[in-house]
């Protein structure tokens, strides 16, 4: 199923990995230039936070995308074993 993120969504979840990617590319720096490890691992922590977040926004919208995709199913006479399956696999990619 294609993710299809719009307007405010796409907006956040953008804006979070352009976060993460300058908040990355600021530990790069604080390594090469040798600063202090505590700094370091927390800029990473805060870029690891950031990063979660935005995947947590799109595995969110997914799972209603999903939930959305369910219930055509079932309308259109989907086996219901057949869609439990799909959604058991779809969370167990999530673990």
């Amino acid at each position: 199923m294609e993710l299809d993120l719009a307007g405010a969504e796409l907006k956040s979840v953008l804006n979070r990995l352009r976060r993460t990617q300058g908040q990355i590319s600021g530990v790069i720096r604080m390594i090469e230039e040798g600063r202090d490890c505590e700094e370091v691992v927390t800029q990473l922590a805060a870029a690891s936070r950031a990063l979660d977040r935005a995947g947590f926004a799109i595995i969110a919208t997914g799972l209603q995308q999903c939930l959305t995709g369910v219930e055509e199913g079932l309308r259109s006479g989907e086996d219901r074993d057949e869609m439990r399956a799909r959604l058991e696999k779809l969370f167990l990619s999530l673990a």
